[in-house]
């Protein structure tokens, strides 16, 4: 199971980064920021890199979005070469920190519900939604880790190593 540190729930889409954080026990996550993606200059991935930099986080969760039978999709893929770049920007920061993916089918969607249900108007959901679904896919992987005592979801490698160097590629 993950060393004691704070941990990072990530929700990728195309146009938005949803992150949320714990708190340094691993009880309880909490939205932390909406990152507008930047797919050319990767300045999102700097952002959340520096973040778990300066938590010190043990794990990145990144959200896998599959369809509901289970099923890789064009989103599947993107969290997956998303996780890898974080991957890569953890490693070239000296940073320990694991990079896992979990399984977060429906969470927009639970997402989208939890803050009909708190009053949020539907216009105010944008704004706001990725961090909610970031903060669900950290809040169960948190659940899952204390349930089955064991790190869950799948790691991710670094393209480099540790000081930068060309690691194995995919």
């Amino acid at each position: 199971m993950a060393e004691r540190g704070t941990r990072l729930g990530v929700d990728v889409g195309q146009a938005r980064v949803g992150v949320a954080s714990s708190d340094p026990d691993g009880l309880l996550a909490t939205p932390w920021r909406t990152l507008t993606r930047d797919e050319k200059k990767d300045s999102d991935i700097r952002v959340l890199v520096r973040h778990a930099c300066e938590t010190g986080a043990t794990v990145v969760y990144v959200g896998l979005p599959r369809n509901l039978k289970g099923h890789d999709t064009a989103s599947t893929r993107m969290a997956r070469d998303y996780a890898v770049l974080v991957a890569d920007g953890l490693a070239a920061a000296g940073s320990r920190a694991v990079v896992r993916l979990v399984d977060e089918r429906l969470s927009t969607v639970t997402a989208h519900r939890s803050l009909h249900e708190a009053g949020v108007g539907s216009r105010q959901h944008r704004a706001v939604v990725d961090q909610a679904a970031a903060t669900a896919i950290l809040q169960h992987a948190l659940d899952m880790e204390r349930s089955l005592r064991r790190d869950v979801g799948d790691a991710v490698e670094p393209r480099t190593g540790m000081d930068g160097s060309p690691g194995q590629k995919d």
